[in-house]
C-alpha cells in the first residue's frame, strides 16, 4: 500500500520544481531567432541577469549546465599555468578547481571542512603569504549544495581586499541565485556564474556569466579562450553570436517567465520566503536529531544555507529514508554526495517552494523514520509549522 499519486514531488536540490507558467511559457511555436522580437528577448535577460547578479558588468547566457559555466569562466580569465586558489568547503568549488586543473591551470586547494563555511581570515593570511602575487583567481561557491554551507561572500571580498592581492574573486551562485542576497559589485566580485535550473525555476541547460571590467582586463591576455565560450566573440554585431549560434529560444521564454516571476513577488520578498522556510526545515532537523541518529552536516547555525539542508544519518541507512519517501509518499529527497554518500539526505528548499511543499516534505520525513522505526524527535513538522506560525503574521 502506498500513499502517493499524481505528481510526484521533487525535494532535490535542482533541478527544482517548476512553475506551471514557466512549463506554459515554453508551449508555444519557435520564433524569427533574427527578428526584433528576438532581439528584445536577449536583450532584456541580459539586462536582468545583471540585475541579479548586481552588478555594472556585462552578463553572458550559454547554452550549457552550471559546468559548462564554469568552464565559460575559467577560459576567459586564464591562461595556462596560471595559478588557482579553490576555497573548499564541500564539493562544488573543488568541482570547479578540478575543472580549472584540466584546462592548463596550476590549482591549489585552501582546505576547509564540509562540516563549516569558509574562514575569510584563513584565506587572507594565504594570500598575504603569497608575496609575489602567483595566485591570478581565488574560486569559492556561495552555496554548497553537497554540504550545505553556506559562504559569506561579503566578508571573502573584504578578505581579498584587505590582503592587497589582486587576483580575481570568482563565485559560484548556482545554489543561491534569486534565493539569496548576492552583490556582485558590493561584495569585490570579479567573475560570477550560474545556472537555470534551481532558483531561476527553469529548465537545466543555460548557464549564465557575469564579468567585471577587472574580469575583462584579464580576458584581454586569457589564452585558455576558445571561440564558444569566448566574451568577444559573444559581443560581435550579429545577434546570433550572443549564443554562439541558433538561440535555445524556448529556454528563453522559460527564463523570461520565471524572472517575471521573481519582480512580480519582489526579490527582496524572495529572499525572505527562502529564510522562513529555510528555517522551517531546520527548526524541524532540530527536533528529528533529539533522537541522536539524524543530524546537521553543518555544525554552526549560521553556516546553513536557506536553499538546501543536508541531513546526516548515523546508525541508519539514509537511502532507507529516500526510498519510502518516493515510493510510499511520493516525495524525492536528494541524496548524500561526494563525501557524505552514504551518510545523509539532503532536502532543497529553493526556487518555486512554499509553505505547503515545505510542510508536506517534512511531514513525509517524518512519516518515513516512523515507519522505518528510525529513533527521532516527535513533532519536527510541529516545529516547522510553529515558527512559520509566528513569523508569517496575520
Amino acid at each position: 500500500m502506498t500513499v502517493r499519486a499524481g505528481r510526484e514531488f521533487l525535494a532535490i536540490p535542482g533541478p527544482t520544481t517548476m512553475p506551471d507558467q514557466v512549463l506554459q511559457a515554453m508551449h508555444r511555436p519557435a520564433l524569427d531567432i533574427y527578428s526584433s522580437e528576438m532581439v528584445e528577448l536577449t536583450e532584456s535577460l541580459l539586462r536582468d541577469l545583471s540585475n541579479l547578479f548586481a552588478t555594472k558588468g556585462k552578463s553572458y547566457i550559454y547554452i550549457s549546465n552550471g559546468h559548462g559555466a564554469w568552464e565559460a569562466t575559467l577560459s576567459n580569465v586564464l591562461s595556462r599555468g596560471d595559478k588557482v586558489l579553490v576555497l573548499e568547503s564541500g564539493r562544488f568549488a573543488i568541482g570547479w578547481g578540478q575543472a580549472a586543473a584540466a584546462m592548463g591551470a596550476d590549482v591549489e586547494v585552501l582546505k576547509g571542512d564540509w562540516r563549516r563555511a569558509i574562514r575569510p581570515a584563513e584565506v587572507e593570511e594565504r594570500l598575504r603569504r603569497d608575496k609575489e602575487h602567483t595566485i591570478k583567481a581565488i574560486l569559492a561557491v556561495q552555496v554548497d549544495t553537497a554540504s550545505g554551507a553556506y559562504n559569506d561572500i561579503e566578508a571573502i571580498g573584504r578578505a581579498i581586499k584587505a590582503a592587497g592581492h589582486p587576483a580575481l574573486f570568482m563565485v559560484d551562485t548556482v545554489a543561491s541565485l534569486g534565493c539569496m542576497p548576492f552583490e556582485m559589485d558590493k561584495w569585490y566580485v570579479d567573475v560570477a556564474m550560474s545556472g537555470s535550473q534551481k532558483g531561476l525555476m527553469t529548465p537545466p541547460g543555460l548557464g549564465f556569466v557575469a564579468a567585471s571590467d577587472r574580469a575583462w582586463d584579464a580576458h584581454k591576455k586569457a589564452d585558455l579562450r576558445t571561440p564558444y565560450w569566448d566574451w568577444t566573440e559573444r559581443e560581435g554585431s550579429e545577434h546570433y553570436r550572443k549564443y554562439a549560434g541558433t538561440a535555445p529560444v524556448h529556454l528563453l521564454f522559460a527564463l523570461r517567465e520565471a524572472i517575471n516571476m521573481l519582480h512580480a513577488e519582489g526579490l527582496e520578498n524572495a529572499f525572505e520566503r527562502h529564510r522562513l522556510l529555510g528555517e522551517a526545515v531546520r527548526r524541524a532537523v532540530a527536533v528529528w536529531g533529539e533522537g541522536q541518529v539524524l543530524g546537521f552536516n553543518i555544525a554552526e547555525p549560521a553556516e546553513r544555507s536557506n536553499t538546501v539542508t543536508t541531513v546526516t544519518v548515523k546508525g541508519a541507512d539514509p537511502a532507507a529514508i529516500q526510498r519510502y519517501a518516493k515510493e510510499k509518499c511520493g516525495v524525492v529527497l536528494g541524496t548524500g554526495i561526494g563525501d557524505l554518500q552514504g551518510q545523509a539526505f539532503r532536502i532543497a528548499h529553493m526556487g518555486h517552494v512554499n509553505a505547503p511543499m515545505i510542510l508536506g516534505t517534512l511531514g513525509v520525513v517524518e512519516v518515513a523514520l516512523t515507519a522505518l522505526n528510525i529513533p527521532h524527535g516527535k513533532a519536527g513538522a510541529d516545529a516547522a509549522i510553529q515558527w512559520l506560525g509566528e513569523n508569517v503574521k496575520a
